[in-house]
């Protein structure tokens, strides 16, 4: 058996699935009908599920609020003013965890700030690796020091920010 009939005979065995999610059908439907109903499911899941708020437009909500400028922020952290006009004009553009940590030292954010701005950009703080609990644990206790936070992490075997 060739390895295109091979997949069909898969897919049919094991559409039992699809044929529970999408209602019962006499037969199979054709391979071309699934993807097609399939990405129109998807296509609706993304646009009920989508924020509407961009990492960009959060991260300069923040600082709107705070009423900085953006000198203060970046400064503050010692982030390159090059890679903060980056984060500015391009609002595809994707800052390292790191990057985002520090920008929320910078503002000095709640732990919930923080976590919701890491979220707009996929990130997260888990709670199972002692670099994550540290910067979580800042954030929490209020810690906007770089030095301090640093000098959790170094006692801790961590990597430093902004090294």
């Amino acid at each position: 058996m060739n390895i295109k009939k091979k997949l069909e005979k898969y897919l049919n065995d094991n559409l039992e699935i699809k044929r529970a999610f999408f209602g019962s059908y006499a037969k199979a439907a054709p391979i071309e009908d699934y993807a097609m109903e399939t990405s129109s499911n998807i296509n609706n899941y993304i646009n009920d599920n989508k924020e509407e708020d961009t990492f960009q437009i959060k991260l300069f909500n923040y600082i709107d609020s705070k009423n900085l400028k953006d000198s203060d922020v970046y400064n503050k952290v010692n982030i390159d003013r090059r890679l903060f006009s980056k984060i500015r004009s391009n609002k595809d553009y994707h800052p390292s965890k790191e990057t985002i940590i520090l920008l929320g030292i910078a503002l000095e954010l709640t732990e919930e700030e923080i976590e919701d701005l890491l979220s707009s950009a996929s990130y997260s703080l888990p709670m199972n690796t002692t670099y994550d609990l540290i910067i979580r644990f800042c954030f929490k206790e209020k810690i906007y020091n770089l030095n301090q936070i640093n000098e959790f992490l170094y006692d801790h075997n961590c990597k430093l920010l902004n090294e």
